[in-house]
């Protein structure tokens, strides 16, 4: 028999890694967070938005077969609540009479007690949700055990739909938000604007529970929180770390007020986006099965960083790095590859491309008699040695690791089936100076789930020479490019501001340098569209946020 807990209510916040249509596997993980929570003393475990299908979930919903399974999974763990433990609040896809719903289901005594529906559908950046669910009606409080919940979804807190103050009109003491809310830098800080404004609006106080787990080319980064109803934060979990917490409540003057949960540090700027990409990348290798990773070791920055990332998210013992040199490589950088290699602990081989490169240009000779060499016999020891890394993926089961970073895609300085190859990209959405300050955090931090090395793991030289792809003599990035800063803050403009090239050239550049840099923009879009998934870091990412046309004749003049 269930106890009244009018006056008090222990709220376990489950943030939690569920996987993307592992309903069996979702289910189980629930229900140890219930037993956890439990013998925490809890009264009540909030999950989070689609936990039990994982999230986001996209196309999969409209399986009806997938819904089944989501519902069987929602009345298994109903049914777990009839032994008076605590009871649940969880997100899943369901079935109704006029389509499908984004919803959560509240779990006690044994039985569903009521269910909820997501009433505003994000359909913005990286958000589909009109594409395959229908909108709820304005929902009421629940009464669980004597306290009236609301439950609003995750966007139902962000949107003008007024989803919190119809809860607060219709009786609600205190508001539980499910959320799918991925990262991007400073997200932190916007939810927490967010969450506020509505305190603020309703009077209420206000749990905000976050999913945290990589899916794709998403990352989610948990740090769940609350506000009490007089706009002081009332709790703050881990960053990026998976946990289930027990917080106290008790009515105090008739409202509820946090009296015991965790003041956890929030990390900033470079370690946040570290972590970002070490999770997000963990979790594409694990969750899809690789038992191991490779990736071609240039003596460069990029993929020295994308070779720390992967050592601190899967060990040492995962990693294999290339080195593919040519007459272009230099000792310098050689030398700069196996002292990365052996700084991070992981396997280190040489595999020379000259014979390939020579055969290809041997077999076309005779077609390019009478051409002048150029870019494509320099884009022919890129694929060769794309072609050698997937060799050895294909031998050996190992996911090859793409390392190029945004800067690069953005303007196309990288080759289709060369060194665009592999299956995911840890850096893909780090501009090159970020790049650069990631690789000088992780020299003076190790993130506390990191599987590789304390220490400098990147060579100091790494990080003080200047770039170069090295496919002709002397080359330098900045042959063909403007200075990486120049660069960086120019495509910023375009890509994360919209901004107009006129903007961009009040903000110091010039521009006819403007004009070309949007021009390869616009042009690069078709490869883009052919490269590795990889992590999103930026409010834009290239693909789930920035969709622009392949064939495009805009230019703004």
């Amino acid at each position: 028999m269930t106890q009244d807990i009018s006056q008090t209510l222990r709220i376990a916040i489950a943030q939690l890694n569920p996987t993307v249509g592992d309903v069996v596997g979702n289910l189980a993980l629930a229900r140890e967070a219930r037993r956890d929570a439990a013998r925490d003393g809890a009264d009540l475990v909030l999950f989070t938005e689609l936990f039990i299908a994982g999230y986001p979930p996209e196309d999969l919903v409209v399986k009806p077969a997938f819904l089944k399974a989501c519902l069987d999974a929602v009345e298994q763990l109903a049914a777990d609540t009839a032994d008076g433990g605590p009871g649940v609040v969880i997100g899943f896809p369901r079935q109704g009479r006029e389509g499908r719903h984004n919803s959560i289901a509240v779990l006690d005594g044994g039985r569903v007690i009521a269910i909820r529906d997501k009433v505003d559908l994000p359909n913005y950046g990286e958000f589909d949700e009109k594409r395959v669910f229908i909108a709820g009606e304005m929902p009421g409080p629940v009464n669980f055990r004597g306290v009236r919940l609301g439950v609003p979804i995750c966007e139902d807190i962000w949107g003008e739909l007024g989803v919190c103050e119809t809860l607060s009109e219709s009786g609600a003491e205190i508001l539980l938000v499910p959320n799918g809310s991925p990262y991007y830098r400073g997200k932190v800080d916007i939810r927490h604007q967010v969450v506020l404004k509505q305190v603020i609006e309703t009077g209420l106080p206000m749990i905000y529970a976050a999913q945290v787990g990589g899916q794709d080319e998403l990352v989610f980064d948990g740090a769940s929180f609350a506000f009490n109803a007089d706009k002081t934060l009332a709790f703050q979990m881990n960053q990026f770390e998976p946990a289930v917490t027990v917080t106290e409540w008790k009515r105090v003057h008739d409202t509820w007020r946090c009296t015991d949960g965790p003041m956890a540090r929030i990390p900033e700027k470079e370690e946040a986006d570290y972590r970002a990409c070490l999770l997000g990348f963990r979790d594409y290798v694990n969750k899809n099965g690789f038992k191991s990773v490779i990736l071609g070791l240039s003596g460069g920055i990029d993929s020295a960083l994308c070779a720390a990332i992967a050592v601190d998210a899967l060990g040492a013992e995962r990693v294999r790095s290339v080195m593919l040199p040519y007459r272009y490589t230099s000792e310098e950088s050689l030398k700069d590859a196996a002292d990365c290699a052996r700084a991070l602990g992981c396997r280190y081989d040489i595999v020379p491309i000259a014979e390939p490169v020579e055969g290809f240009s041997s077999a076309l000779s005779e077609l390019f008699d009478g051409t002048d060499e150029g870019v494509t016999e320099e884009n022919l020891q890129s694929r060769a040695r794309g072609t050698i890394l997937m060799a050895i993926s294909n031998k050996f089961g190992s996911m090859v690791v793409t390392t190029g970073n945004k800067s690069e895609m953005s303007v196309g300085y990288a080759t289709l089936y060369g060194d665009m190859n592999g299956g995911f990209n840890p850096i893909k959405d780090l501009y090159k100076m970020q790049v650069y300050a990631l690789a000088a955090w992780r020299n003076q931090h190790l993130p506390p789930d990191a599987l590789g090395p304390s220490g400098a793991v990147i060579p100091k030289n790494i990080l003080s020479k200047a770039p170069s792809a090295e496919l002709r003599p002397d080359q330098t990035d900045q042959d063909s490019l403007p200075p990486y800063p120049v660069l960086d803050d120019i495509l910023e403009s375009l890509v994360e501001m919209e901004m107009g090239t006129e903007e961009i050239v009040s903000r110091g550049h010039d521009i006819t340098t403007v004009h070309r840099i949007e021009h390869l923009l616009y042009l690069a879009e078709y490869k883009r569209r052919q490269s590795a998934p990889g992590v999103k870091i930026t409010r834009k990412n290239f693909g789930r946020d920035r969709r622009y046309p392949i064939t495009n004749r805009f230019r703004d003049r």
